[in-house]
């Protein structure tokens, strides 16, 4: 899945376009390296998005195509 969609899925991030800038703004790390919107992402992979001041650094636990909002949470584990 596209790392912009999975955030969005996730609700991570509440809008794909959103989404999609920060990524291509150079906000987001995947594995340690910078991230495009169209990055294919897998259960495992380790994400960093940086909000100005503030960092979510979160590991993929699932990734499903559509998912309840009550169980957005359960695709990714927080770290940081």
């Amino acid at each position: 899945m596209r790392l912009d969609k999975f955030l969005k899925v996730s609700r991570v991030i509440k809008r794909r376009t959103l989404a999609k800038e920060v990524c291509d703004g150079g906000h987001v790390q995947v594995n340690n390296r910078a991230a495009k919107a169209g990055l294919e992402v897998k259960p495992g992979d380790k994400v960093e998005i940086n909000f100005g001041s503030r960092k979510l650094s979160f590991k993929i636990l699932e990734v499903k195509e559509t998912v309840p909002v009550k169980e957005a949470a359960s695709l990714y584990e927080i770290i940081e």
